[in-house]
């Protein structure tokens, strides 16, 4: 005799939709990255980078909204992101620049994708432990970014990814090495985006906005160049606070 219950566990094998679909979106916006670089369409390649991390951004918040969170999509999110933000930049970036390099260039890149899957492993095992204002090593979207928007500067202004091959060198494996560092990064998770602001900063983020859609490429690689550079500078602030505490 079947049990009154197995249907209902059957039901819950399933997995929630919204938020998985969303996640779908971004690995095939990673993957479609891949195959555009590969085409020669480096432009739209890191397009859907950037593509890929706005849907990582919604799947999360989307499940949490819904009350739809889930252990298989949390894995599943941790899989997309290692090809949208570790194989899918590391790739672009081999392609447009790197590969006349040789050796070189293709170990710059692996460097890069095997830093996102060490940084999303450490990630998934320090859920409950880690400090939820700071993380812990340069996340990978902002890395994607700071790679895809380099590409994006370089087509918009026609620079030959040959012709700079030693800065994405450098940059590539810079990105890979602070993914698995000990650098800290400020969260953003403790902004209190509820609240009531003053008018003058709809105002200033009015202007961001237009800032960054008059010249996107440019905009959106500063701003991630900028924020990979404020780890490094936010821990050794927090270094030189805690030495000054000993010794006080």
């Amino acid at each position: 005799m079947e049990e009154p219950n197995s249907s209902k566990r059957r039901r819950r094998s399933g997995i929630y939709l919204l938020p998985n679909l969303m996640t779908t979106g971004a690995l095939f916006s990673g993957f479609y990255a891949i195959t555009a670089a590969i085409s020669g369409h480096f432009e739209l390649a890191v397009i859907a980078i950037f593509a890929a991390m706005v849907l990582d951004g919604l799947d999360g918040r989307v499940a949490r909204l819904t009350n739809t969170q889930s252990e298989f999509g949390a894995q599943y999110d941790s899989m997309s992101d290692l090809v949208s933000f570790g194989a899918a930049p590391a790739l672009v970036m081999f392609v447009w620049s790197l590969s006349t390099l040789g050796k070189l260039g293709w170990v710059a890149a692996f460097v890069h994708c095997a830093g996102a899957a060490l940084r999303l492993a450490r990630f998934n095992t320090q859920l409950g432990t880690a400090d939820k204002r700071y993380f812990q090593g340069l996340p990978s979207p902002a890395a994607a970014a700071v790679l895809a928007g380099y590409v994006w500067v370089g087509v918009v202004y026609d620079f030959q990814g040959a012709s700079v091959s030693m800065v994405s060198l450098v940059l590539t494996v810079l990105t890979g090495l602070l993914m698995v560092s000990n650098v800290r990064y400020y969260s953003f998770k403790e902004v209190d985006w509820k609240g009531k602001v003053p008018f003058v900063v709809i105002i200033v983020v009015m202007l961001g906005f237009a800032v960054v859609l008059a010249q996107p490429s440019l905009m959106l690689f500063l701003i991630f160049l900028g924020y990979a550079v404020s780890g490094p500078a936010l821990t050794l602030s927090m270094l030189r606070k805690w030495r000054q505490e000993r010794k006080s």
